[in-house]
């Protein structure tokens, strides 16, 4: 089985091919996995690895170990581009998402002013108030849309919550407009006996119209890029990417990113 990616909570840095040199931090457990999502393409695994014993790595824990590769990378005169938070599962699980933000800028302002700080999050938990509040004090607030069409949505990122939909999640990613960077992963496939793919002139129409409703800064577009735990997947080609990023940007004037 596929297992977690990330067995610190500090981990890099790390040359991203969309943020470019990233130190990450994983507020996940260092040997499970706790998202709620249970994406096909995810490359720390599915969920049923389980949780593993560590836990969420306490607030104080995060700041003294950010700083220390802060203070030693700043001291080696290593470049840093971004902090990024990531890892093993979804980074706004952590009980103390909101403090743990306010300490990371901190750090970041004094270590390393220039850098930015990012936040994957796959939208699950804005309807929380602190979540969000956190998200729009970070400069890249990176939140996920792999389909506007729910059943699609619903196939690839496969949500714990039965509730779950693309209409939902759009209406709550809109609530940020050009505070956001929508990130849409593309690819086609089946597994366990379902067609997947997002490509479609009709997905694709579909997520043009709600990128239109969001109006973010950006939407970063992408594909596989290492190992997946559901095996019967196919990398959609730059060129497409490129194409579909065209596109995009034709319809709705916002600026895609391919990576």
């Amino acid at each position: 089985m596929q297992t977690v990616l990330f067995h610190s909570t500090i981990f890099g840095p790390i040359n991203s091919r969309r943020l470019g040199v990233s130190l990450g931090v994983n507020l996940t457990p260092n040997d499970g996995k706790i998202c709620t999502f249970d994406c096909l393409y995810c490359e720390a695994g599915f969920n049923a690895q389980g949780p593993g014993t560590t836990g969420f790595p306490p607030r104080e824990n995060v700041a003294r170990l950010l700083e220390s590769r802060l203070k030693n990378m700043s001291e080696a005169g290593l470049p840093l581009d971004v902090i990024t938070f990531s890892g093993n599962g979804e980074p706004t699980l952590h009980p103390d998402f909101s403090g743990v933000i306010d300490d990371t800028l901190r750090l970041r302002d004094k270590y390393y002013p220039n850098a930015k700080v990012s936040v994957l999050c796959n939208s699950t938990r804005l309807s929380s108030q602190s979540v969000c509040e956190a998200l729009r004090k970070v400069d890249n607030n990176i939140l996920k849309l792999d389909s506007a069409i729910t059943p699609t949505m619903r196939a690839i990122d496969r949500p714990n919550s039965p509730d779950f939909t693309s209409e939902r999640v759009i209406d709550q990613i809109a609530q940020f407009g050009e505070q956001c960077i929508v990130q849409t992963m593309f690819l086609r496939g089946h597994h366990d006996g379902v067609n997947i793919d997002n490509t479609t002139p009709d997905e694709v129409q579909a997520l043009i119209e709600a990128y239109k409703k969001i109006h973010p800064k950006e939407v970063m577009i992408y594909s596989i890029d290492r190992k997946t735990p559901a095996e019967n997947l196919e990398k959609v080609s730059k060129e497409e990417l490129q194409s579909m990023a065209e596109k995009i940007t034709s319809e709705t004037g916002i600026k895609v990113q391919v990576a």
